[in-house]
């Protein structure tokens, strides 16, 4: 097995790089690190590498990149990705402060890239009034079998379970936060959304005011959710795609204890991973999901 340690960067398809450039920069708060003709890369304020954007016919999330543990060569991950019948590939340089990654297709389709070794990067300074997060936090997946993709994700990349509602959504991490990837049962394999977290409530609350001075919708939120825990707000961004802004996610800092660090707002004493009934109200309080952020998730 490989241990993935978090989630360091997505890159996106889309047919206007210019306009998505502007969006990250001005409503994220990411800075530009590297334009080429096809392609741009973008950085969290602290350095992180987050998104990076390529042209294509339709937006698309193309590649999900890992940190991994360096336990491991790449000879030995790439060995033990074939054990598990995975052909993987070994890149260098193919991303600004990467030197060296590996990659390989994972059970739904979507690419992904490993990595070990990582550098800050120097960017440009944040748009100002622009929301700065602390980090891209999560993606989450529509897939045909959540149960699947899950056992795959455990197997091959050593995620864990935090959570199910259900049979039909799963939370997986791989470090401390409560999920590093969801997957949703759906047709039509996609992404369902990205998340970055900000650094507490009263950033979130900029946020909503960030979003209604750019005339971007909040079709979701503020709510604070039940698995998780997390105070989220949703939009679209120019793309379509939806963009989740979140703080005070659970966290696990000890794995061999079972539970989250405990919070106020938690009604299990201790909060343990757990499958959540679909048919009872799991969010803590907040409006339920707008018409704009139902559509396409039904």
């Amino acid at each position: 097995m490989i241990q993935a340690k978090r989630i360091g960067h997505v890159t996106f398809k889309t047919p206007d790089i210019d306009r998505q450039i502007a969006y990250y920069r001005q409503v994220i708060g990411l800075g530009l690190v590297a334009r080429e003709a096809n392609r741009a890369f973008l950085a969290t304020p602290t350095g992180q590498l987050a998104v990076v954007l390529e042209k294509g016919d339709e937006p698309s999330c193309a590649r999900i990149a890992f940190e991994v543990s360096s336990a491991l060569s790449f000879a030995e991950m790439a060995k033990r990705l074939q054990a598990d019948g995975l052909k993987s590939e070994e890149r260098s340089d193919a991303v600004p402060g990467t030197p060296k990654s590996l990659a390989f297709t994972d059970a739904k389709g979507t690419s992904i890239e490993l990595f070990t070794e990582w550098s800050f990067l120097a960017a440009e300074a944040p748009a100002a009034g622009s929301l700065m997060p602390v980090k891209l936090g999560h993606l989450a997946y529509v897939t045909e079998d959540p149960k699947a993709i899950f056992d795959f994700y455990a197997k091959v990349l050593g995620f864990r379970l935090s959570d199910w509602i259900g049979d039909y959504f799963v939370f997986l991490r791989c470090g401390p936060d409560h999920h590093t990837v969801n997957f949703i049962r759906g047709p039509n394999s996609r992404m369902h959304h990205m998340a970055f977290e900000v650094k507490d409530t009263s950033h979130l609350a900029n946020a909503c005011d960030l979003l209604g001075r750019q005339n971007l919708e909040i079709v979701w939120g503020p709510v604070r959710h039940g698995p998780g825990h997390n105070i989220a707000v949703y939009h679209r961004n120019p793309d379509d795609q939806m963009v989740e802004f979140f703080t005070d996610l659970d966290r696990m800092s000890d794995e061999e204890s079972g539970y989250f660090e405990p919070r106020p707002w938690h009604k299990d004493r201790p909060q343990k991973p757990k499958t959540w009934d679909p048919s009872k109200q799991r969010d803590m309080w907040g409006l339920p999901p707008g018409p704009n952020w139902r559509r396409g998730n039904e």
